[in-house]
């Protein structure tokens, strides 16, 4: 939820009061609406002619000042015109100072803005750090502003604040400074959108050479897979041949030199009969 989305509500009552009251009863609404817990704008208030009156009387004139001063000035202006203004209750100081943090964040016009304890304690009129980090934390329970503390440098990292009432005389300047930041924005957004045209055509690019290198590989390997398959069945046929032959080769010597022997030898001759001889009578 954005911060400061229920303040307005917080308003409410004493706006409805404010139609139906003058003079002192006027003062006195404003200085409940500004000692109030959880009321934090106050330009409708101050819009009310019943609330406007208050400055054609001089008793009641401080009290006008003091609406002025909770809508949308510091601390330091009260510090300085103390004499125009009613004595601040407890209640008040803090309030004003917790909106006074708030002023010093959007002074910055940063997305984290960066406030150091020192311009801190200084522009609060704070007399610790502890104390100063306390009302901070309280600010921030009360959802007038986002950020944390850090305490090792000694300084207050704001992400969000409410936003304040405008002074008048004050929306021109802060139509400017949105113009200047739209203008800044459209110079990013274009610069953005350059660089996805231009990163969406590589990206298109380098696709295209992935798919011409995949189809190439594929082919080579394709390739290179059939000339295996030629290679391999021409020494199949080579090997079948060899195989063959040297099966020839081994069968015909054998063969031969059986033959040759069978030629050569001579046929064993029986052992001839030795002769008897015969006696002469």
């Amino acid at each position: 939820m954005e911060l400061g989305t229920k303040f307005p509500a917080r308003l409410e009552p004493f706006l409805l009061m404010a139609k139906s009251v003058k003079g002192a009863a006027a003062a006195k609404l404003v200085q409940d609406a500004t000692s109030a817990p959880g009321v934090f704008v106050f330009a409708e208030l101050l819009d009310l002619p019943n609330i406007l009156e208050l400055e054609k009387s001089e008793q009641h004139r401080k009290f006008l000042s003091l609406l002025q001063l909770f809508a949308y000035r510091t601390y330091q202006d009260y510090l300085q015109h103390k004499d125009e203004i009613p004595p601040l209750n407890q209640a008040q100081i803090i309030k004003l100072k917790h909106l006074s943090i708030v002023s010093m964040a959007t002074e910055k016009r940063a997305c984290h803005t960066i406030l150091p304890y020192s311009d801190l304690l200084k522009a609060l009129d704070m007399p610790t750090v502890r104390e100063l980090e306390d009302l901070i934390i309280d600010a921030i329970y009360l959802d007038i502003l986002r950020g944390k503390l850090d305490q090792k440098e000694g300084q207050l990292e704001v992400e969000y604040t409410m936003g304040r009432d405008l002074e008048p005389g004050k929306l021109e300047s802060v139509l400017a400074a949105l113009q200047d930041w739209a203008s800044a924005t459209s110079s990013v957004l274009a610069t953005l959108d350059s660089k996805i045209v231009q990163i969406s055509s590589e990206t298109t690019a380098a696709k295209k050479r992935q798919d011409e290198y995949e189809l190439a590989l594929q082919s080579n390997l394709k390739e290179v897979s059939e000339k295996n398959a030629s290679t391999k069945g021409s020494v199949n046929s080579r090997r079948t041949l060899l195989e063959s032959n040297m099966r020839m080769d081994v069968d015909a010597p054998a063969y031969e030199l059986t033959e040759s022997k069978g030629k050569n030898r001579k046929a064993p001759q029986e052992n001839p009969k030795p002769l008897r001889k015969r006696n002469r009578f």
